[in-house]
């Protein structure tokens, strides 16, 4: 059993419910395929600051679109918004982004089993 409990750790520790509800928020700002194909389209671009336009010309999706998108994720705190003149970019948050890849951390430092011996475990994450 003790092998199920580290290969089934997530992140290393319980979250509190302040971190459970701000996971929750980003993981519901993140689950929709628009979103995650803007994100896409960012990270292909090296993660550089990218304009409504940019990313509506990327994307295929309309302005509005996308700029309801944009706004929602930087509600939430995925992506940072800068003004520069009458420009604004947008960015990817890295903090936000470590913050939910370290909640999804599952079986972080827990022992690697060989393949026959992890298929038989079946409930290991």
């Amino acid at each position: 059993m003790e092998a199920l409990s580290a290969c089934c750790a997530l992140g290393g520790r319980p979250l509190s419910d302040e971190e459970a509800a701000t996971a929750a928020e980003l993981f519901k700002a993140l689950a929709q395929p628009a979103r995650l194909q803007i994100l896409s389209q960012i990270a292909q671009a090296g993660c550089v600051p990218a304009t409504v336009n940019d990313l509506a010309k990327m994307s295929g999706l309309s302005q509005p679109t996308v700029s309801h998108h944009l706004k929602k994720m930087s509600d939430v705190g995925l992506l940072v918004r800068k003004k520069i003149g009458r420009e604004v970019l947008h960015e990817v948050s890295p903090e936000t982004f470590a913050e939910l890849r370290r909640i999804l951390d599952v079986g972080n430092g827990s022992r690697q089993l060989p393949i026959a011996e992890s298929s038989q475990m079946g409930k290991c994450c």
